[in-house]
């Protein structure tokens, strides 16, 4: 058998080699073994948990994990560095019940295969019993002897890697690795808010959580009291689980799902499922390709998650997944439904600085700032009155004859044609509220599109029809889309090689439409093959509701901007328009106070 052609016959690996292959799987960097030593400390009752870390040149050097938990004997600990020894799981049937950390007893022994590890513990309670300590290089002991320390456990984890140099050198930069610690213990921290965590890089303190705190203390502790300020609790109980948590106003927004961290019965998990969920619920709260900030807890039942899917714990399967996605964005919506989402207005803006860039909402201090419109808003100042006809519901409704006026609200004029100004009263709360009645004239068109298409569209023929010219792909994708384009109230028919005449159009953009309207439904339509036929009726309503909705520069009576807000305030999500903009903003009276330096 020569080196070309090992010899074929199987064999059983020996016991170095199988646990440098679990150490694979469990510990991929640093982080990893900060991730499963802080999670012994919690499994082990710890209310403190003190993290050491110390790099230098040669990046992470030592790792040290100090709790105030239950501790383990002398033949405990040397039991818990052997592969699939743990304390948490008696039969099969634990493991479909399992509520600790962890379960799976490999991750000591997969630490000790490739680093240099040395473990002080103390029981609990043992009074004058001397604590344990114990050194491990490569999964062997290579000291063991008594010492005094006090109650709880200390390990330290120093040349990880030292066995393995192909995996070292996958290491990233020692910022890099630092870096994922902290995000770690910041979800650790998140999850367990009533815990005390305290992490310590090179000497310097950069986390410091407290002992019996809240969420909110954790967030804003972790995140600052800016975003705590605008966070909104949910708590809601469905069929299948309790939601507890905070979430942000849609001020708060990010490009990714990077800030929905939820846990499962306290255990921090991945779920691009689950932060899909969270989105939905924000529906059109937020600007499309946003996303929100949201912690959130879910208590589920044991028979229901399986955690015992990947080695670092990090990925769960739960049954049912489909109507547990349904309830989080239900309970997500009616928690947001009933908050009072008016932003307040934000400092002027400086001279000369950059404006807010038109990708959707930044963060301000407890402010929403007003984003540049999205591309389909085209405000126009010209001189133009609404007609009753542009205000009026799809149909005429009990709505109709309500009153104008909401309650404790007066309509007191319009701003440059293009905001109303309202003043609003609850007990001693005052404030003046602008509304820009274009976003939510949109805002009322939308609900009522999309309420009429449950019923079926109202349609009407165009006295001149929009012909468009399109390439090869996009004539194949509208044929395509025909039948969703005919369900919207939209009538397309071939006008020659990959020519289109539109005929018919919904009620609600008129019997005169500019072509780049029928551009921009086609675009919407066409543009994304990905997104479902649901996705894609949404972005035909937005565009039908923002092109039939008033524009700026339209004067408007008391009466007919009465009767907007009236309608507005109706609506699911009064606070804003479709694509995610305000619909108001509002200066409370302390703030105008400020303003003019009264306080």
């Amino acid at each position: 058998m020569n080196a070309a052609h090992p010899d074929p016959r199987i064999r059983i690996l020996d016991e170095e080699t199988v646990n440098q292959i679990a150490a694979g799987e469990v510990v991929e960097r640093p982080a990893s073994v900060v991730k499963e030593l802080v999670e012994n400390a919690i499994d082990a009752g710890a209310a403190t948990v003190r993290i050491e870390i110390i790099s230098g040149g040669g990046g992470i050097e030592r790792m040290r994990i100090v709790d105030d938990g239950t501790g383990m004997s002398r033949e405990n600990v040397r039991l818990a560095f052997l592969r699939h020894a743990t304390s948490k799981l008696r039969a099969i049937d634990d493991l479909h019940r399992i509520r600790s950390m962890g379960f799976r007893g490999e991750a000591l022994a997969s630490i000790a295969a490739v680093a240099r590890v040395e473990v002080v513990t103390k029981p609990r309670g043992s009074g004058a019993v001397p604590a344990t300590r114990l050194v491990i290089s490569g999964g062997e002991i290579v000291e063991d002897e008594e010492t005094g320390a006090p109650d709880g456990t200390s390990v330290a984890v120093e040349d990880l890697f030292f066995n393995t140099p192909a995996r070292k050198k996958f290491l990233k930069s020692t910022q890099t690795e630092v870096r994922h610690m902290y995000a770690i213990m910041e979800q650790i921290a998140l999850a367990h808010p009533d815990l005390s965590f305290r992490l310590l890089h090179n000497g310097r303190e950069r986390i410091a959580t407290q002992t019996k705190g809240t969420l909110l203390d954790t967030i804003s502790t972790l995140y600052g009291s800016d975003l705590a300020r605008d966070l909104i609790p949910v708590d809601g109980r469905t069929a299948y689980m309790q939601v507890e948590g905070l979430i942000a106003a849609p001020a708060h927004t990010r490009p990714n799902t990077a800030q929905i961290l939820i846990s499962v019965n306290r255990r921090q998990i991945s779920s691009a499922t689950l932060a899909r969920a969270v989105r939905e619920g924000y529906g059109t709260l937020l600007p499309k390709d946003r996303f929100p900030v949201a912690f959130l807890s879910l208590t589920i039942d044991t028979g229901l998650v399986d955690v015992n899917v990947h080695p670092t714990k990090r990925e769960v399967r739960i049954s049912r997944e489909a109507d547990v996605v349904r309830e989080i964005a239900s309970v997500i919506r009616e928690t947001l439904r009933s908050a009072r989402l008016i932003p307040q207005a934000s400092s002027p803006p400086v001279p000369g600085h950059a404006p807010v860039p038109e990708s959707g909402y930044t963060p301000s201090a407890g402010a929403w700032q007003v984003a540049a419109p999205v591309r389909a808003y085209h405000p126009v100042h010209r001189e133009q009155s609404a007609t009753d006809t542009q205000l009026r519901l799809t149909e005429n409704t009990a709505d109709e004859t309500a009153e104008t006026e909401q309650p404790g609200m007066e309509v007191i004029g319009q701003l440059d044609a293009a905001y109303i100004m309202v003043t609003s009263s609850s007990g001693d709360h005052e404030e003046l509220i602008l509304v820009d009645q274009h976003a939510a004239h949109e805002r009322v068109l939308y609900e009522q599109v999309r309420a009429k298409r449950e019923r079926g569209v109202r349609s009407q023929e165009l006295l001149v029809p929009v012909i468009l010219t399109l390439r090869p792909k996009e004539a194949a994708a509208v044929r395509e889309a025909l039948p969703l384009l005919l369900a919207e109230g939209f009538v397309l028919e071939e006008f020659g090689r990959d020519s289109f005449a539109v005929r018919t159009v919904p009620v609600v953009l008129g019997k005169q439409v500019e072509p780049e309207v029928i551009d921009d439904i086609i675009a919407d339509v066409i543009g994304d093959e990905l997104r479902s036929a649901a996705n894609k009726k949404e972005g035909i309503t937005c565009i039908i509701a923002c092109r039939g909705a008033i524009k700026a520069g339209v004067h408007m009576t008391r009466e007919q901007m009465a009767r907007l807000l009236s309608q507005l305030f109706r609506t699911d999500n009064p606070s804003t328009c479709p694509h995610g903009r305000p619909t108001m903003v509002s200066f409370p009276r302390e703030r105008l106070d400020g303003m003019f330096r009264r306080t």
